[in-house]
């Protein structure tokens, strides 16, 4: 994907870096909570308008769980752990060992164990964005919900206002086997937040 808003190669290339501290921070934590082990392929950074997120899960009207919280602190903005129901159901299959059952409704269970992985990976991702930067970044308790992915989106606006017109990418994938368990991760800062970030990490407008 190109680079967005004028972010250069330099400035990816630290994002890439804290996708993947954060995913090994993530893999380590998640072996430790299932207490067994945990692979998660390098992940995919890149950067995109907050207008094509829907896109990338499947659509406003596709149907995902999503694991949403606010990043508060000294650069401001707005997680999401983005899944497709299909995906979701393998992700407990393979990786929680819960039975794989057709319905579409989830066990309050099932969606706190979704919203855990979710809560590991922001907390992840944060903690090495935090440690690149020295930057304050603490993430609120997160909340989990089943919808239609734009009714996500936009939930996520009526609670905080407005958005960063820019997304960051992370696309997480876990491996099983040969099996590849994928989901999305966005961190979306507030107007300015992005500025805050590269300021902090001492890189110059371009």
């Amino acid at each position: 994907m190109n680079d967005f808003n004028g972010l250069g190669a330099f400035k990816l290339d630290v994002l890439k870096e804290v996708g993947n501290i954060g995913a090994g921070n993530a893999a380590t934590a998640l072996s430790r909570l299932l207490d067994k082990p945990v692979d998660m392929a390098v992940p995919k950074v890149s950067l995109l308008p907050f207008e094509e997120i829907a896109e990338i899960v499947g659509g406003t009207e596709q149907i995902v769980i999503a694991v949403f919280l606010r990043v508060e602190g000294d650069a401001p903005g707005n997680m999401f752990f983005i899944i497709e129901e299909p995906s979701a159901k393998r992700m407990m299959h393979r990786l929680l060992s819960m039975a794989i059952r057709e319905q579409e409704d989830y066990s309050e269970l099932e969606l706190s164990a979704l919203c855990e992985i979710g809560n590991i990976l922001a907390g992840s991702y944060l903690s090495s964005l935090a440690d690149f930067t020295g930057l304050s970044m603490m993430p609120t308790v997160p909340s989990v919900a089943m919808d239609m992915a734009g009714a996500i989106l936009s939930y996520g606006l009526l609670q905080f206002g407005e958005m960063g017109d820019s997304a960051l990418l992370i696309e997480t994938a876990f491996l099983e086997g040969r099996d590849m368990l994928e989901g999305h991760f966005f961190l979306i800062p507030d107007p300015g937040s992005f500025n805050k970030i590269f300021q902090a990490l001492g890189v110059t407008s371009e």
